[in-house]
């Protein structure tokens, strides 16, 4: 399995990670695997809204339109 070092991560995510992992019973290396692994595996079938779309899109018709918040990949979110 390969390793990966994160830097730079703002305190404020650090805090809010550790105290996910600690309300899911998780190590805090536990909890951000999770997190990645859930986020490549969504990103890769095309996520949640992907699937309902694929499944009820004849019933909706094309015109659906949901765009994705963006909010925490904003820089500076935290400051």
């Amino acid at each position: 399995m390969a390793n990966m070092t994160v830097r730079n991560l703002p305190d404020e995510i650090h805090d809010r990670l550790r105290a996910q992992a600690k309300s899911n019973k998780r190590s805090l290396e536990a909890e951000v695997r999770s997190i990645l692994v859930q986020s490549a595996i969504a990103s890769s079938d095309g996520g949640f809204g992907h699937r309902i779309r694929e499944r009820y899109g004849r019933y909706l018709g094309d015109d659906l339109s949901v765009e994705r918040d963006q909010t925490m990949s904003q820089p500076g979110l935290f400051d």
